[in-house]
């Protein structure tokens, strides 16, 4: 075990931070809002982002009911056997999770933040979707219980922005900070790796805007899933994926530049396997995950720098 990090570990973990924050380990379970995303009802465009697969990023998500306590009690006895807490943080997962009246966010949001085993909300939305009625219900939120606002960023980069058709550039992000941090919600950004013709520069650019915007990063491997526009890329040769060895070696210099404030909330994502297409390595997380350790280890890195 190394002594002096983050709990033995080599970088800033969402479980060191749960830990800290409130006293012992939390388990997200995933909601289904019954929203949509603007990029797939016609309002930016009918396509999606290329890599979205149908479900909207929600694969893990609990299936849609009118009735949240109903949606959580059923989440709650799917983890039940790998965690005996009595504590959850609810996450809402699934499309666009701003993306609807604010009537219906607050009856839905405060159904929620008002129970007694929901310790924090995780709302994942996009930056576009957080106008200024949005933002103040966060903050009404807030005051309850902890909000983190999941921003699907993935990339910095404005010509992959286009190609992946994410539909927003990045001055709609950084504007979507500076609402969130007003209110005084905490941002957590996903970054996707791998993407079609970034380099390792780009990802690393991309790593470093979002260590001086967010207070946490989820990292995703790129997934190629069945029926979406990024899979015709893929079979027609326009890319590579990224073999196991190039992704834990770009992980490791992403964790060795990240502000050591920063929680790492993921360090690689769920592939429905099913629907996964390549890399079907990454189906494997938990080597995945050893390997990534054990490669900060042989290298030398900890966050924000080398031992």
């Amino acid at each position: 075990m190394d002594v002096g990090l983050y709990g033995g570990r080599r970088y800033r973990s969402l479980d060191y931070m749960l830990k800290e924050r409130f006293g012992e380990k939390l388990y997200k379970i995933s909601l289904n809002g019954g929203m949509t995303c603007p990029n797939r009802d016609g309002r930016l465009s009918e396509a999606g982002c290329i890599f979205c697969g149908e479900s909207g990023s929600g694969d893990f998500a609990a299936p849609l009911t009118a009735d949240m306590n109903s949606q959580i009690e059923e989440a709650k006895k799917l983890v039940s056997r790998k965690y005996k807490g009595d504590r959850f943080i609810a996450y809402f997962q699934a499309y666009t999770n701003t993306y609807a009246p604010v009537s219906y966010l607050r009856e839905l949001f405060m159904s929620v933040a008002t129970r007694g085993d929901i310790a924090a909300l995780s709302i994942a939305t996009r930056p576009d979707c957080l106008g200024r009625a949005v933002t103040e219900l966060l903050r009404e939120l807030n005051s309850m219980k902890p909000v983190w606002v999941e921003l699907g960023l993935q990339t910095t980069n404005e010509r992959t922005a286009r190609m992946i058709n994410r539909g927003y550039d990045l001055s709609c992000y950084y504007e979507a900070v500076r609402a969130l941090r007003n209110v005084g919600v905490e941002i957590v950004t996903h970054m996707m790796i791998g993407l079609p013709h970034e380099t390792h520069e780009d990802i690393l650019e991309t790593a470093r805007y979002i260590g001086e915007t967010a207070d946490g990063v989820k990292l995703q491997l790129l997934h190629v899933l069945r029926n979406t526009r990024l899979e015709e890329m893929y079979r027609n040769g326009e890319f590579d994926v990224l073999t196991r060895d190039e992704y834990i070696e770009i992980v490791c210099d992403i964790i060795s530049i990240m502000p050591r404030n920063v929680t790492i909330h993921r360090l690689t994502g769920d592939g429905n396997p099913q629907e996964l297409v390549a890399p079907l390595w990454s189906l494997k997380k938990l080597d995945v995950l050893n390997g990534i350790n054990h490669r900060l280890k042989e290298r030398g890195i900890k966050q924000g720098g080398i031992l």
